[in-house]
């Protein structure tokens, strides 16, 4: 039998593994479109931002092998090394990008701000089945700092949110930057043509470009897959024809001696001339925002196997030829292509630039659909492309305003020279935010030795600083562009979130106990109507201020009802056999329970099927209840109970249930005209509620202001942006797909 049960297993394995390659070998191919479009436009600019400054004057073999050095050591440490190798492996679940991060350090630790929920409903299997490891002294000694003191926590959360508001800039800069340099490769064979419509044509590409986005980037990827694969292979092919041709010696630059000497020679100008080489790394960050929507495995192959080798073909061919052709300096990548090749490497080369834009495009879905379910950015329309991969999402808003920024800056600026000054610094500042939280999450998550952590950001974080540092030189030339668009969406992400949290705040301290809710009963009089009745509120325990305002002034609700709360918890995705948790308010007769429904930040709700999952929960929690009840009948134990029915909130049904049998508070509301009901009449009610008077619901509308007292930058911040963003963003019923005609919103002012 034994060895039966093994073949089979075998089988199954030799089944499986076949199906698993061929997927990883297709999201390889697929990422080639998504992730490493950015990346491997790069060659088109490098050098001509290189050298457009004053390293013009230094154009002798010796600076044009030592940028090829930097250049291939900048690829082979952060690229290859860093992210390839440590950062992907810092993954949340399967999500990668700053937020991916920042959620592994608040579950592991208490260094977020954003943790509002009750610790009860925070576990999550799925999320802590990792094998304890002890932590190191180093790694307690930063928790116990970030724990003692909030104001690290608070510069925490403000810089994951420049990391954040950088990859947004990230993505204006890069569509105008890769389409305009594509585009402004016609004028080699047209230097008469206006600037005017090399122009008009780059808005033409960006307007067809975005205009895709709402297909998904399971169709983009296999429709952009094609393009780049084609462009890699060609400018790999034409980087080893221009090596064989002009200048064989190049592959010795490979050495760092280059790198030496290159600024012995060029010092103070070199340094400088870094805010162009950098721009070979745009679009790194791609590969660990991009993530969610592959796989590891599949990330890795595509890069080790194809953008990396053909990228070093690339470089190493333009500079063979620069070293024999000094004056194309300013256009040498389309000048080191073969006369008979140039118009089909142009078409590719526009083409690319527009896979090119998708990278950055989709790693921005992705960190705006993570920041709206932590309630750190307004609400927006988040839809699923993708029935395999729950990653791929497209969001309207997003990116109608992130063609109309594009389409500004390239009628603005026009110059690429001055678009890649501001493109280099915001790449690299994300890359250096992540190097930094990569030093928390190995010291504190990963639990390693302190050493590792240090070492991992003083190699890394020092490059990218010495990088910072040369674009910062130029941000009166363009630089300042990515720290507007950075400091913007930071400021609008933390006011933003910090209404939020005041509103959550009122809510709570002005929630009403359901003591005080069933003394009042009798006085008020209150009428039950037919139906189902369900109330969304943030109010995890007790019962919402809204509610209490509306049964006070109309003293009625439906015969059942249903607080629920929406949760975004610090983990990706949450189990569905995990997501619904119902409990009982009050005593059975009131038929009132609680659902906290429980959602991972890169998850969308389900709005067609909620409402009925939602009744089938609290059915399933009345015939628990009603097996508890049985068995309290017969006389047995709480944990009897909970083991025989093996659910872990039958505990708390026991619980209740042995108070209510010993003469618990159940007689409260016995004046009222409610009769105690049997679980199993209670389920018939529920059913019958639901069929007859349907299902309504309720939900707060608060107007949110600041106290009179408050200083004038909170009265700015809540009153009139966070004012303008709640006017102005989806509202909470069409965000939930409420129904209209079953909606009743509650009016109420919130001085916070």
């Amino acid at each position: 039998m034994a060895r039966q049960m093994d073949t089979e297993s075998a089988s199954v394995l030799r089944g499986f593994r076949p199906n698993l390659y061929k997927t990883t070998l297709c999201l390889a191919y697929q990422s080639l479109g998504i992730v490493y479009g950015d990346l491997s436009i790069s060659p088109i600019y490098v050098y001509k931002s290189t050298f457009s400054g004053d390293l013009h004057l230094y154009e002798d073999d010796h600076e044009i092998l030592g940028v090829l050095s930097i250049v291939f050591w900048t690829l082979t440490l952060i690229p290859l090394c860093k992210y390839i190798i440590f950062v992907l492996g810092a993954d949340d679940n399967g999500e990668g990008g700053t937020f991916a991060l920042y959620s592994s350090l608040c579950r592991h630790s208490k260094m977020g701000l954003l943790n509002t929920v009750h610790p009860a409903h925070e576990r999550i299997s799925s999320c802590c089945s990792e094998i304890p490891t002890k932590d190191t002294r180093m790694g307690l000694l930063i928790k116990e700092f970030f724990e003692k003191h909030k104001s690290s926590r608070i510069v925490l959360l403000l810089v994951v949110f420049l990391g954040t508001g950088m990859i947004i800039g990230d993505g204006i800069l890069t569509p105008t930057m890769s389409v305009l340099s594509a585009v402004y490769g016609i004028r080699i064979k047209a230097p008469d043509l206006h600037e005017n419509y090399t122009v008009f044509i780059a808005c033409i590409i960006l307007v067809g470009l975005f205009a895709l986005q709402h297909y998904g980037t399971h169709k983009v990827g296999f429709l952009f897959a094609p393009i780049m694969l084609i462009w890699l292979l060609c400018i790999s092919g034409v980087g080893m024809y221009n090596i064989f041709r002009w200048n064989p010696r190049v592959i010795g630059a490979l050495s760092p001696y280059y790198i030496y000497n290159f600024f012995r020679k060029t010092g103070r100008i070199g340094w400088s001339s870094l805010g162009g080489v950098v721009l070979c790394l745009t679009g790194t960050e791609a590969m660990f925002a991009d993530l969610g929507h592959f796989s590891k495995l599949s990330v890795r192959i595509a890069f080790t196997g194809l953008v990396y080798p053909c990228l070093v073909l690339a470089y190493m061919g333009e500079a063979a030829y620069l070293s024999k052709n000094k004056m194309d300096i300013s256009s040498s990548f389309y000048k080191a292509i073969p006369e008979v090749m140039f118009w089909p490497v142009f078409i590719i080369a526009t083409l690319a630039s527009v896979v090119g834009s998708q990278a950055i495009i989709s790693a921005t879905f992705s960190i705006v659909s993570q920041c709206r379910a932590l309630r750190c950015f307004p609400r927006v329309k988040i839809k699923h492309t993708s029935n395999q991969i729950h990653g791929q999402i497209y969001i309207p808003e997003v990116n109608w305003m992130l063609m109309m920024s594009c389409l500004a800056v390239v009628i603005g600026f026009r110059d690429t020279r001055m678009i890649g000054n501001a493109y280099g610094l915001a790449g690299v500042t994300v890359m250096f935010i992540t190097t930094c939280l990569m030093f928390l999450i190995i010291s504190t998550v990963w639990k390693k030795n302190v050493l590792l952590a240090v070492l991992f950001f003083v190699v890394f974080g020092s490059l990218e600083l010495l990088y910072i540092s040369a674009c910062l030189g130029k941000v009166h030339h363009g630089g300042w562009l990515p720290l507007l668009f950075a400091l913007v969406i930071m400021s609008l992400m933390s006011i933003w979130n910090y209404g939020t949290m005041k509103k959550d705040a009122f809510e709570l301290e002005n929630k009403v106990s359901m003591d005080r809710l069933l003394s009042l009963g009798p006085s008020l009089g209150i009428a039950r109507v037919p139906g189902i009745c369900l109330l969304y509120s943030n109010v995890a325990f007790g019962l919402p201020p809204m509610f209490a305002h509306f049964v006070t002034n109309f003293p009625a609700f439906h015969h059942t009802l249903i607080f629920v709360t929406l949760k975004s918890l610090m983990v990706p995705k949450v189990p569905d056999v995990e997501r619904f948790r119902v409990n009982r308010i009050g005593p059975p007769e009131l038929s009132i329970f609680r659902c906290v429904v429980r959602y991972g930040y890169k998850e969308v709700r389900d709005c067609y099927n909620f409402e009925t999952q939602l009744i089938e929960k609290v059915a399933e929690f009345l015939k628990q209840e009603s097996t508890i009840e049985d068995m309290t009948v017969r006389g047995q134990s709480p944990n009897h109970i909970s083991a025989a029915v093996g659910n872990e909130v039958c505990r708390d049904i026991a619980e209740q249930r042995r108070k209510e049998v010993s003469g618990g508070s159940g007689e409260q509301w016995s004046n009222t005209g409610f009769q105690s009901l049997g679980s199993h009449q209670e389920m018939k009610k529920l059913m019958e509620a639901r069929e007859t008077g349907g299902v309504a619901y309720m939900m707060g509308n608060p107007y949110v202001v600041a106290s009179g007292v408050s200083p004038f930058l909170k009265k700015f911040a809540i009153n009139i942006v966070y004012g303008f963003l709640r006017r102005n963003c989806r509202r909470p019923a069409i965000a939930l797909g409420v129904p209209h005609t079953s909606l009743l919103e509650v009016g109420m002012l919130y001085q916070v």
